[in-house]
């Protein structure tokens, strides 16, 4: 068995649908089962990465785990997690990090509430493998709302450029550190196969969708305003801001070739990506 905390987002979704490709037996962590909207061959059980108590029943017969934590007390739940997947006679955890965690150079606060996390899972007796992706090609589904309305792509620090990554590869990467040998104590960095400005971005997105887009340089101000307005927390919005603004420096566009030798076939574009998602940019 299993156990997938972060289902119901975009890459705890994406490793669920692999592993049931896979006709592997998979459980899913939520806080509320009733809205997880999961597919009825996955076993969904509340829990909660904040509450340790929760952790020992979901983890019942449970000998692999994918572990996907996010905000401010991420370091806590990976320790909660590692705990009770200890006491519980876990095989192996696989976690979702941040692709600079490795860097202690990086005191921005998601690489660092990463790094906490992985020094959590490192100092377990759970053997474990790492993954840790650059930016995310799924961040581009948030220019939805001023696509439709003003065919206008806003977002800051335009002169950026990030090798992000699809979910999907993400996914990919993942299920096979679960459900094969020999991914144990390997960190693997995770990148798409070019680095891309937003501009870029909005480029390749016009060519999709057929119609001319333009890219607007916003403000680092105006950013987190917006998040803000769409009910981020200022903490976790001053945190994705500083992430952000790492898209200024080099090593966000390094391209990785993790992605093709962990499963064998190469990442998807961006282009692809996009035209996988069109109708999502339209409708």
């Amino acid at each position: 068995m299993i156990l997938v905390t972060g289902a119901t987002g975009t890459v705890g979704r994406a490793v669920i649908d692999g592993l049931l490709a896979l006709d592997m037996p998979v459980r899913a962590l939520a806080r509320r089962p009733e809205t997880a909207r999961l597919p009825e061959s996955v076993e969904v059980v509340r829990a909660d990465l904040g509450e340790p108590d929760s952790l020992a029943p979901a983890l019942r017969g449970v000998d692999r785990v994918f572990l996907l934590s996010t905000g401010p007390e991420l370091s806590k739940h990976d320790a909660n997690i590692v705990a009770a997947a200890e006491d519980s006679g876990v095989h192996h955890i696989v976690k979702l990090s941040s692709g600079r965690a490795g860097d202690d150079a990086a005191t921005d606060p998601i690489p660092m509430w990463h790094r906490a996390g992985e020094a959590a899972i490192r100092e377990g007796g759970v053997p474990w493998t790492m993954v840790r992706p650059l930016g995310f090609m799924s961040n581009a589904l948030h220019w939805i709302p001023s696509i439709r309305a003003a065919d206008t792509v806003r977002a800051p620090f335009g002169q950026g450029r990030i090798a992000v990554v699809d979910p999907a590869d993400i996914a990919a990467v993942a299920v096979k550190s679960l459900v094969e040998q020999g991914h144990s104590g390997n960190v693997y960095a995770l990148s798409g196969p070019q680095p891309l400005s937003p501009g870029e971005q909005t480029e390749i997105l016009a060519e999709v969708l057929g119609r001319p887009l333009r890219y607007v340089e916003t403000s680092a101000a105006e950013s987190r305003s917006a998040m803000l307005d769409f009910g981020v927390g200022p903490e976790m919005a001053d945190a994705i801001m500083s992430l952000r603004a790492t898209a200024l420096e080099s090593f966000t566009s390094v391209v990785h070739p993790t992605v093709a030798q962990v499963t064998g076939r190469p990442p998807r574009s961006f282009r692809d990506w996009a035209l996988g998602h069109r109708a999502e940019f339209l409708n």
